[in-house]
């Protein structure tokens, strides 16, 4: 068997290993361009370019600046691969190259659910239980084709980073799974009408107030940790919390309730946050209580 791949977190790397475990050729990688990060504007390259790279495994890397010029299709049908397989590639796949071959993406949800650039962070956010990943025919639709199967994940109470690595890795052994069994596989058409659609993350997502309750603001920590972040408009980051009650409704919000040896508790609109961990904008990373002993703040202060 022979594939194309496509993909560029390392969400897709995880993926791609588990591939090349197997008895499966991967003629081509299709990955994002290099792109320019941080403040010295660094040409970086793909987690999964950097990864093939570092382990000297002899993949031919395409990084087309779009999926919509010959070259590239050309490149695509030269291989004359089975299946084009894609994993949090990045751009929407043009009808010539759904056309060589099945294509095969692997989302990061239960589908019809949360289709769309964020599943896994609005799975958190929504309070899911559970969640997963799907495998899907792609068609000219935003994930939208048939079903080959699914795998799922718990999710109540993960941290995003944490939850990605275990999706990676259920995605991994799913992809091997409907590969090996394609020819007897039965695709199952998506119910349209429970779609829902979900945004790509941008750093203002990580806005938050302490107006909203003590569970919606920690289901955004554990959404956006290690980013955006969560950060109060003044600028200062929420590095570390814990709810320490759910229930109880206060008149005022973003008050020092107490301070413990190494932590603080902080009134919101509905319950309180144990805050363990904050950063100022340009600082380092400290205790909560060391930051309120800079700032000389005291219960019944607010936090800012």
């Amino acid at each position: 068997m022979k594939i194309v791949f496509m993909g560029t977190p390392d969400y897709a790397t995880e993926i791609l290993k588990e591939i090349l475990k197997s008895n499966i050729e991967v003629a081509l990688l299709v990955t994002q361009m290099d792109k320019a990060v941080g403040r010295k504007q660094i040409l970086t390259p793909p987690h999964i370019k950097k990864w093939v790279i570092e382990n000297g495994l002899d993949i031919k890397i395409s990084q087309p600046k779009t999926l919509r010029n010959t070259d590239i299709q050309e490149e695509i049908l030269s291989c004359k691969p089975d299946f084009i397989i894609v994993a949090a590639y990045g751009q929407i796949l043009p009808k010539e190259i759904l056309d060589i071959c099945p294509c095969i993406n692997l989302h990061a949800s239960i589908l019809p659910k949360y289709r769309g650039a964020s599943p896994i962070q609005t799975a958190i956010l929504k309070g899911e239980e559970l969640t997963g990943v799907t495998a899907m025919l792609m068609e000219e639709g935003l994930d939208s084709g048939d079903i080959l199967s699914l795998r799922f994940v718990k999710a109540k109470g993960k941290r995003v980073d944490t939850l990605f690595g275990e999706i990676s890795l259920a995605a991994a052994k799913l992809t091997i799974e409907v590969l090996e069994n394609y020819d007897s596989i039965k695709p199952i058409k998506q119910f349209d009408a429970e779609a829902t659609y979900c945004a790509k993350i941008r750093k203002n997502n990580g806005l938050f107030s302490f107006e909203q309750s003590a569970l919606e603001i920690y289901q955004k920590y554990l959404a956006y940790t290690p980013w955006p972040g969560i950060f109060l408009q003044s600028g200062l980051k929420i590095k570390e919390i814990k709810v320490a009650d759910a229930h109880t409704t206060n008149k005022e919000t973003g008050i020092i309730d107490k301070i413990e040896e190494n932590s603080i508790v902080v009134t919101c609109k509905i319950g309180l946050l144990e805050v363990i961990s904050v950063q100022a904008p340009s600082k380092k990373e400290i205790g909560s209580v060391e930051y309120l002993r800079g700032k000389r703040l005291e219960i019944g202060y607010k936090l800012v």
